[in-house]
């Protein structure tokens, strides 16, 4: 199951939700005010490459370029 994060648009609380299969059509809302208008946010994620140092797990852009030794 996927775990999306949201923003209440009236409160301003952010959330993570772990949504299911089958709770596609359920409304969601906020736990914080209760309130319905509610935007996905897009969230972040790294990656390990086997043998790389903690300092370079991911770029919060994407768009790192690779880094390459000169021989």
């Amino acid at each position: 199951m996927p775990i999306y994060s949201y923003k209440c648009e009236d409160c301003g609380a952010q959330f993570d939700l772990l949504i299911g299969v089958g709770r596609g059509n359920e409304e969601l809302q906020c736990h914080k005010c209760g309130s319905k208008k509610l935007k996905r946010l897009l969230s972040s994620f790294g990656v390990r490459i086997e043998g790389s140092s903690s300092d370079s797990l991911s770029c919060p852009t994407g768009t790192c370029p690779l880094s390459s030794e000169e021989d």
